[in-house]
């Protein structure tokens, strides 16, 4: 599409700050966010998000982008409305908390009468046709992302695939969008019902929990019985049909989306006869446990953390398991340290958090990592790790 649009995305975190760095190369981009220094970020052509790609475009492109805190400002003439702000899962509730969505729908609705309201956040299966009958509109429609922490903008740039689920043309028109900025012209595009997008997103995260419970469940076994883990998921992964992605074995599947998702749609079977989607949930419980009883007995006076964060070159702990395994130890008498650049606090639920790396090592009798880097590589013989393959 060579015509400039007017787009307005609602959220700065990875979702919408990478959105935003792609659709400003040729159109238009206005991001609105409550939070002032993340506005104030991108005025400076700063990024809000840890994420190389997003980083290099602000400094090298040409980019029509700007942050306000004002929404009548933002959502002013806008022609596409993104929105792109949180949905946490409520354990309480054990459904996900839509507020932040529902809420700038309304505003957006509200303050423009003729913008397409995209929804890129995750929701539950059937709340954007919720929303559509709430508002007797057919102006909102669901198009879920496909992206990974710290590569958002080359899930971008080159995605697996691009959902849009609404059939009205302003629905072709944001999907011709996403594909024309895409550098995969040959990428598969589907147009579907907004609950089926929904469950798109849901199923393909589920499954990714599944495939991570699987190997790790496989790592379990290997441990137990001194088995080689490495030979056994090697010979498993050269069958096509199974492959090579997500089998390294962890401390269990966390981060942004998999838990919450996996608990959203095992939410979303309410009455419908199930067993799997409920014991991938009970699988990834089952190996924080397991992981946690055999770092205790290994009978070390000072037990050493290194990184909360569940992956390498990520900037975020959310639902970490390597902060469940750290709870699981407060029974115990062991003593724990932390290494988390992250953290400016002195402590971290309770134990001492240590800056210095090289402090960390000296004090640490065994460190637990859940992926090891090449600054570990001195102290290999203290490591207490299940990372086979190096990778995330």
């Amino acid at each position: 599409m060579s015509t400039e649009h007017k787009i307005t995305i609602v959220g700065a975190g990875y979702v919408g700050m990478s959105l935003a760095v792609l659709l400003a190369q040729n159109n238009k981009v206005t991001v609105l966010d409550i939070d002032r220094e993340r506005i104030q970020k991108i005025n400076k052509k700063k990024s809000t998000v840890k994420d190389n790609e997003v980083e290099k475009f602000l400094s090298e492109k040409t980019l029509s982008l700007s942050g306000t805190l004002d929404k009548e400002e933002a959502f002013d003439q806008a022609e596409f409305i993104i929105v792109a702000t949180p949905t946490d899962f409520n354990n309480k509730s054990y459904n996900f908390d839509t507020s932040s969505v529902d809420s700038v729908t309304e505003d957006a609705l509200l303050l423009n009468k003729s913008a397409l309201v995209i929804i890129r956040s995750t929701l539950p299966i059937g709340h954007t046709e919720f929303l559509r009958k709430k508002y007797s509109t057919d102006r909102v429609i669901y198009s879920p992302e496909f992206l990974r922490e710290g590569k958002a903008l080359m899930d971008n740039l080159y995605p697996s695939r691009i959902v849009v689920g609404g059939e009205c043309d302003k629905s072709k028109n944001f999907l011709r969008l996403l594909k024309t900025e895409s550098k995969n012209k040959d990428v598969e595009t589907m147009l579907v019902h907004s609950s089926e997008a929904e469950a798109i997103k849901l199923f393909s995260n589920t499954y990714l929990a599944m495939r991570v419970a699987f190997f790790n469940e496989l790592d379990t076994f290997s441990f137990a019985n001194d088995l080689d883990v490495s030979t056994i998921i090697n010979g498993i992964s050269l069958d096509p049909r199974i492959g090579s992605g997500y089998n390294n074995p962890s401390f269990g599947y966390g981060g942004y989306c998999l838990p919450k998702d996996t608990k959203q749609l095992h939410a979303n079977y309410k009455n419908i006869p199930q067993t799997m989607i409920k014991a991938i949930i009970s699988s990834n419980k089952a190996r924080k446990d397991f992981i946690a009883e055999k770092i205790v007995k290994r009978g070390v006076k000072t037990i050493g953390f290194y990184r909360l964060a569940m992956k390498a070159r990520a900037d975020n702990f959310r639902s970490s398991a390597t902060i469940e395994i750290i709870k699981k130890l407060k029974c115990t008498d062991t003593r724990v340290l932390i290494y988390e650049p992250l953290l400016n606090e002195d402590s971290f639920l309770n134990y001492k958090v240590i800056s210095n790396l090289r402090d960390f090592k000296s004090a640490s009798d065994l460190i637990v990592a859940n992926r090891v880097t090449n600054e570990l590589r001195d102290v290999e013989s203290k490591i207490f790790t299940r990372d086979i393959f190096g990778t995330n």
